[in-house]
């Protein structure tokens, strides 16, 4: 008599999800192939991504079926979690290992074909273009495969049909990726602090209807917290269906944080997120209509990096640039709609984009005339640490109206400190003041305002001080200094080699 696949029972509860991730991150850590936090997340993350949708794709099947359709899956037998996976005796040690990694092996049908990772490199059309985006960049890195064979099982444990479990999951998730930002070093920029995103979620207060877009979008923390705003909104079916397929958009240019951000939407409830591969910067300014146009952007998009001549060459030829800030600057000026319902945004910049002349300084003028540049929030020093130390400042402006008026407000550091740092870091209490500020917007010791006449005729500068501030010594801090110093020589560079094109 045969003996029967033996196949794990889901859990739920929330002392069992988290001992399991707990027990799975325990026997990554055994494997040599991986090297810290940086390495077993996004493992965890695609093998958790490939059963989420094995999950989502029974739930379709059941619904076709009731409903007549005819089911097509996403993925086909027998690449399916459960073709492979579910079963806790299944393909182990170097079986497995050759079937994630290999073009060519043996399947768990016992036939040779295409591996897992060829398989889903292939897919095309629709969902399976992304998933094959995905997995073209993407790789395992474990080298046991009987440690894998131990962690798929425990994987197989988790339910992401139960809303519960899922629940549960993203706050272990959320977790996750706080560590792997702790551990990420110079490659953390695509995580922006908990307490900014909320921040600025508040104060654009999305509703529920409106089209709510991060061109850069990283992990999606900017995408999760405008559903959870936009969820309490949510009363009816048809409000529920507005905000899974209407809502929310996003893109990313890196297939890693695309992944970590389509699990980190799942598991906060978000069943298709609607974000896009690729750099948003890649699309000429004047082929965005009125369709690509939002209601609401809210978004950190990288800075310090540099763009090719090719994406410059979608810019207008008086603002091209290589500064990722400025050309992310323009884009999303681009894609607000306009009238009779201006949309709005809220944009983190780094200091030099306040004080920059030249490119910059053209295109702060557009923003300044063309649109309502109403509030400059200037985050304090350490908001980013530990990954830099560059000053930076939250841009909050509509397409309303042109500017009149920019209000600033210098979020204050605790009484005592001197700047925020990786173990005493900005919290949401720090943004207190500043939301009820928000409210009623008056002068006080850290809010002033400038008519636009007066930043116009000093050169469009909006790097301004306090006009509070009791002291008139410079307390500039040195790290601003060094990036004044480093945006001024880019600034140059960018001139001469102008200079040596036309020559």
């Amino acid at each position: 008599m045969s003996k029967s696949p033996k196949i794990q029972k889901p859990i739920s509860t929330r002392e069992s999800l988290s001992g399991t991730i707990k027990t799975i991150r325990n026997i990554m850590r055994k494997d040599k192939g991986l090297n810290g936090d940086l390495d077993r997340l996004p493992m965890l993350t695609w093998l958790m991504f490939l059963k989420f949708l094995d999950d989502s794709d029974e739930l379709h099947r059941v619904s076709d079926e009731l409903a007549g359709r005819p089911h097509i899956p996403l993925i086909e037998e027998p690449y399916r979690w459960r073709d492979w996976a579910a079963n806790q005796e299944g393909l182990t040690g170097p079986e497995l290992i050759s079937f994630i990694n290999q073009d060519e092996a043996m399947r768990p049908d016992g036939t040779r074909g295409q591996g897992l990772f060829a398989y889903l490199k292939t897919r095309s059309g629709g969902r399976g273009d992304v998933l094959a985006n995905v997995f073209r960049e993407l790789q395992n890195r474990m080298s046991s495969g009987y440690l894998l064979r131990d962690v798929v099982n425990k994987i197989s444990e988790i339910s992401f049909g139960s809303s519960e479990s899922i629940h549960t999951l993203s706050h272990l998730y959320e977790s996750m990726l706080k560590e792997m930002r702790d551990a990420a070093g110079d490659s953390g920029e695509f995580y922006t602090p908990r307490p900014v995103v909320k921040f600025m979620i508040q104060v654009l207060d999305p509703k529920l209807g409106e089209k709510v877009l991060d061109p850069a979008c990283g992990t999606g923390g900017f995408l999760v917290e405008a559903y959870e705003h936009m969820k309490e909104q949510a009363i009816r079916a048809e409000h529920f269906r507005v905000l899974q397929e209407e809502s929310l958009f996003g893109n990313e240019a890196k297939s890693l944080p695309y992944l970590l951000a389509q699990m980190n939407l799942v598991l906060h409830g978000v069943e298709s997120p609607n974000i896009t591969v690729g750099n948003s910067l890649a699309i000429k300014l004047t082929e965005i209509g009125d369709a690509e146009r939002v209601d609401v952007i809210a978004t950190n998009p990288p800075f310090g990096g540099e763009e090719e001549r090719s994406i410059q060459d979608g810019f207008p030829a008086d603002k091209r640039t290589s500064e990722t800030a400025l050309l992310f600057l323009q884009l999303i000026m681009r894609r607000l709609r306009r009238q009779p319902k201006g949309g709005r945004a809220a944009v983190v910049v780094p200091n030099g984009v306040l004080f920059g002349d030249g490119i910059c300084a053209r295109i702060k003028e557009e923003l300044l005339n063309e649109f309502n540049l109403h509030t400059i929030v200037r985050l304090p020093q350490g908001t980013f640490s530990p990954y830099t130390d560059i000053p930076t400042n939250i841009l909050f402006f509509d397409r309303s109206s042109r500017t009149h008026n920019v209000w600033f407000y210098e979020v204050s550091l605790p009484s005592g400190r001197r700047k925020f740092s990786k173990t005493n870091p900005l919290t949401h209490a720090d943004f207190d003041d500043c939301l009820n500020w928000c409210i009623d917007q008056r002068d006080n010791g850290n809010a002033w305002s400038i008519p636009v006449e007066k930043l116009i005729e000093g050169s469009f500068n909006l790097d301004q001080r306090n006009p509070n501030q009791s002291s008139n010594a410079d307390d500039t801090p040195p790290s601003q200094i060094i990036e004044t110093i480093i945006y001024k020589q880019r600034q140059c560079i960018e001139l001469l080699l102008e200079v040596q094109e036309l020559v």
